[in-house]
C-alpha cells in the first residue's frame, strides 16, 4: 500500500473538469513555470502533507458522491500528480470500483507508468506549456521530452482530453504562438475541449511568504475579454475537426 502525500483537498470544485468535483492536489512537482501559482507543491514531501491510503481517500470521496451528479467526480491535481504513480496506481482502480469518475489534470511531467494510470482515467486535463521545444524550456526549466511521451500514451489508450493552455501577457499571448498552438492541437485525436486561461497573479503572495523570488514581478493579469476571440476561433477549429 502507498501513502499519497496530498497538499489539500478542494470538496466542491467548479473548475477543474465537468460538473461537482473533489479536487485533490497532490505534493510534487519538478517543472518551475514562470507563472505557476502553487510554488507550495513543488516540494514532494511538503510541509506537513496529509498521508492518506488509497483506501481512506476512496472513502472521504464517497462521502461528496451525492453531489457529484451525473458529470462529477474526483480531479487529481497538484503539483504534478504523475510524480506519484504509484498512489495513482491504486486509487484510481479503487474509484472505479466505487462509481466515481475520474479525472488527471497534468502537464506529463511524471514518472513513467502511464498505461496503468491511463486505463483507469477517464478524462486528462492536458495542460500545453508550449508547443515550441525552446520556448518550452525557458518557461518551465524542463525538457519537453516526458509530457511528450504521456501525450503519445494518453494518444494510444484514446483518454478524452481537455486540453488547457495559459496566456501570459509577453509570454504566450502572441498571435504567431496562438496560431501555432491551434496547429499543434488540431494534431491531436480526442480532444473533446480547448480552454485558453488569462494568468492572473493570485499565488504571488506565497512567493512573498515563501521568500521566494516571483519570476514575473509586475506582470499585470490579463483580462479575460482580451481571451474571448481566440477562445471562439478555438473552439470553432475543434467543432469543425469534431464535425
Amino acid at each position: 500500500m502507498t501513502l499519497g502525500r496530498i497538499h489539500s483537498i478542494e470538496s466542491m470544485g467548479l473548475v477543474d473538469g465537468p460538473g461537482i468535483r473533489t479536487v485533490v492536489f497532490l505534493q510534487g512537482c519538478r517543472l518551475r513555470c514562470r507563472y505557476c501559482h502553487n510554488p507550495d507543491t513543488w516540494d514532494l514531501e511538503g510541509v506537513h502533507p496529509q498521508l492518506l491510503s488509497p483506501q481512506e481517500l476512496v472513502n472521504r470521496l464517497c462521502r461528496f458522491k451525492p453531489y457529484y451528479g451525473d458529470e462529477g467526480g474526483v480531479t487529481f491535481s497538484g503539483g504534478e500528480p504523475l510524480l506519484q504513480k504509484e498512489f495513482l496506481q491504486e486509487v484510481l482502480p479503487l474509484c472505479r470500483q466505487a462509481g466515481i469518475h475520474t479525472c488527471l489534470d497534468t502537464a506529463g511531467c511524471g514518472n513513467g507508468g502511464y498505461e496503468e494510470i491511463l486505463k483507469y482515467t477517464d478524462l486528462v486535463l492536458f495542460d500545453i506549456k508550449h508547443e515550441d521545444p525552446e520556448s518550452y524550456r525557458s518557461l518551465t526549466g524542463q525538457d519537453p521530452a516526458e509530457a511528450d511521451r504521456f501525450l503519445a500514451a494518453a494518444q494510444a489508450a484514446g483518454t478524452p482530453l481537455w486540453i488547457r493552455h495559459v496566456v501570459v501577457p509577453g509570454l504566450t499571448d502572441g498571435e504567431q504562438h496562438l496560431e501555432a498552438l491551434g496547429r499543434y492541437i488540431r494534431k491531436l485525436s480526442h480532444v473533446q475541449k480547448v480552454e485558453l486561461l488569462a494568468y492572473h497573479t493570485l499565488g504571488v503572495p506565497k512567493y512573498h511568504s515563501l521568500g521566494i523570488p516571483y519570476p514575473l514581478e509586475g506582470v499585470p493579469p490579463l483580462a479575460p475579454d482580451l481571451l474571448r476571440p481566440w477562445q471562439e476561433r478555438f473552439d470553432r477549429d475543434l467543432a469543425a475537426g469534431n464535425a
